[in-house]
């Protein structure tokens, strides 16, 4: 997702959006700019390809002074990262300039268009067309809001922008549909635009988040909020809970690493206050549908997208073996498409970190218009997931900046569990054995420290292996999502070939691949499939693959079998994932970064996917 900063006040913008852009560098990006409206009363531009240095650069060379003004990063959709493509894009007369997150759909039909009247284009973006649009609309005596309103009355597709013009100045018109948009109240007359609350929270803590269909305007003045359908609306203030340290790197080399060893600590935060350990259940506050509504529901779809769709799918196991309940795990960009069976009796749980994936908003939206309940769990508060389902679990994990999500994938998995108690023990699950998985819940924290502190260890493996050009990854039952998720992260971080397989699956074609020069990754903890895996791994053995095996026990079966043991603690069978997920982020992270990775930010790889 690229990254949009707005200010509207008494300083100079120039720094305050620079800082913004900084602080949303993690988004990815590979261009950026910035336009301030001079004490000249004319707006000046400075855009760059490549990273903020290089915008800081030209910053330097041509000092822009202004108190409003917007910036963005753009990661490249249409045309490639230049600087021509590079936001904002300017009318023809340089008066209006405009950034925009998302994909206007009917960006061709719009261009020709504009072209057939005479507009000369200076990109190869979508983006561009629109700003031309409100150069056109502008009505004669109008506002900078009057034409936005009637520019996008134009245009389909998913859009976050932000706007200004010479002719209509200290003013910033912002506007959202699909792509996530928020207002940052201050002091003094100081208003920010952000697409994400990183870009203002150092300025304040106050934020409105804007709804699709909304748009505001911005003065030292204060700001208005209004609905280009229903006209004037009241969005709600929230007060962003995490400081800046959340969103700096604490003394860690990286945002990943760093993330990594936050686990214990999130995992805290998520089952604080929600684990009943006499009653051997879950308090879940944010559940607010009745029990007997609850009981009424005879099927679960789980709907996601990356590792969120992983810890979907051991979801789908803790949910049908203790809370014993059909469940189906969805693919988000798949659900909306291939006319889903779910009526009034089905739960959907949707399932994102940010709470904006475009993919899972729209199944959402499917599945609500079909009549089903709907259920979040996402980690960004007042994010659109949130704010649009019936109601859900929050993961409490603060914000995450790399790229690649590890603490937050433990804590959907931890929020998932939850959700499994509270609804096994309305069901069939007993106090005993309800009682056995709070004890388990509340030493995971405990026991992911002891698993951080294989560290050294594990960095040690990653030399031996960095070189690999293929990675294979096997585990059975609960452990396929993390095989599945094992690889993602190497994938993600380091660009080596990695997949993800049933271990049983491993007969019926990638076995052809074993030989001595490939690394396979066993999910071997002792669990009910424990010694179907051992029969695996000596499959392999038998083929010179090298074998890296991830236990959690003595593994005296596995002695003279596997050239490197990586050990967890015992835990309930349904947790294990979250302690066998913790050293493959960490064999991942290692790997990338012998390999001389950029592994908070990977190539071609967004944070938050808020377009199709």
């Amino acid at each position: 997702m690229c990254g949009i900063v707005g200010y509207v006040g008494p300083k100079q913008a120039s720094s305050i959006l620079l800082q913004g852009l900084r602080r949303l560098e993690y988004r990815g990006y590979d261009s950026a700019g910035m336009t301030i409206l001079g004490p000249d009363g004319d707006l000046h531009t400075v855009r760059r390809a490549g990273k903020l240095d290089e915008l800081e650069n030209g910053l330097d060379r041509v000092p822009l002074t202004g108190r409003s003004g917007i910036g963005h990063t753009r990661w490249a959709t249409h045309g490639p990262p230049t600087e021509g493509n590079a936001h904002p894009h300017l009318s023809a007369d340089g008066s209006i300039a405009l950034v925009h997150n998302g994909i206007i759909e009917n960006a061709g039909v719009l261009r020709k268009k504009l072209q057939a009247e005479g507009v000369e284009f200076q990109s190869d973006t979508d983006t561009e067309v629109v700003v031309h649009l409100i150069d056109r609309l502008w009505p004669d005596g109008g506002t900078l809001e009057d034409a936005v309103v009637a520019a996008l009355d134009q245009v389909i597709g998913a859009y976050g922008i932000a706007v200004v013009s010479s002719r209509d100045p200290d003013k910033i018109v912002a506007a959202r549909q699909g792509s996530p948009l928020l207002l940052g109240v201050g002091k003094n007359g100081e208003f920010l635009v952000g697409s994400d609350a990183a870009a203002v929270v150092a300025h304040t803590r106050e934020v409105v988040y804007l709804d699709d269909g909304d748009y505001a305007v911005l003065t030292p003045d204060g700001y208005r909020t209004y609905h280009l359908s229903q006209g004037p609306v009241h969005r709600k203030v929230h007060e962003v809970t995490w400081d800046l340290a959340a969103i700096e790197k604490g003394g860690f080399e990286h945002f990943m690493l760093k993330e990594i060893f936050e686990q214990p600590q999130t995992l805290e935060d998520v089952t604080r206050g929600r684990l009943l350990e006499e009653e051997g259940s879950a308090r879940l506050g944010g559940v607010t549908i009745g029990d007997r509504e609850l009981l009424s529901v005879n099927r679960i779809v789980i709907t996601a997208c990356g590792t969120s769709w992983h810890s979907a799918l051991i979801g789908e196991y803790m949910l049908e073996e203790l809370a014993r309940i059909p469940t189906k795990v969805e693919y988000a960009s798949e659900f909306r498409y291939k006319n889903p069976v779910i009526d009034e009796n089905t739960l959907v749980i949707v399932v994102s970190q940010s709470g904006e994936t475009a993919d899972t908003l729209a199944a959402l939206r499917e599945a609500k218009r079909r009549g089903a309940r709907v259920m979040g769990i996402v980690n960004v508060v007042g994010s659109s997931i949130a704010r649009e389902t019936d109601f859900g679990v929050y993961l409490h994990a603060g914000p995450e900046i790399g790229v690649a999500s590890t603490k937050a994938f433990t804590s959907q998995v931890a929020a998932l569990a939850l959700f499994t108690l509270y609804l096994a023990r309305r069901r069939n699950l007993s106090i005993l054995e309800g009682r056995k998985l709070v004890k388990a819940l509340q030493a995971l924290p405990g026991q992911v420290r002891e698993i951080l502190e294989q560290h050294d260890a594990i960095r040690t493996l990653a030399e031996r292996y960095k070189d690999a050009p293929n990675f294979l990854y096997l585990g059975r039952g609960y452990q396929f999502p993390v095989a599945l998720e094992g690889a993602l992260k190497l994938k993600e971080v380091s660009y080596i070939h990695a997949e993800g397989y049933p271990a049983a699956e491993m007969k019926h074609g990638p076995i052809a691949l074993i030989d001595e020069r490939m690394p396979v990754v066993f999910l071997a903890p002792h669990d009910g499939v424990y010694h179907k895996v051992v029969s695996n791994i000596e499959e392999v053995k038998a083929r010179d693959g090298q074998v890296i095996a991830v236990v959690s026990d003595g593994a005296v079966e596995l002695d003279g079998k596997v050239d490197h043991f990586i050990r967890v603690p015992e835990t309930h069978p349904a947790l294990l994932p979250i302690l066998t997920s913790v050293p493959l982020q960490l064999l991942a992270y290692h790997i990338a970064v012998l390999r001389g990775c950029d592994v908070d930010q990977p190539r071609n790889l967004a944070k938050s996917v808020t377009v199709e």
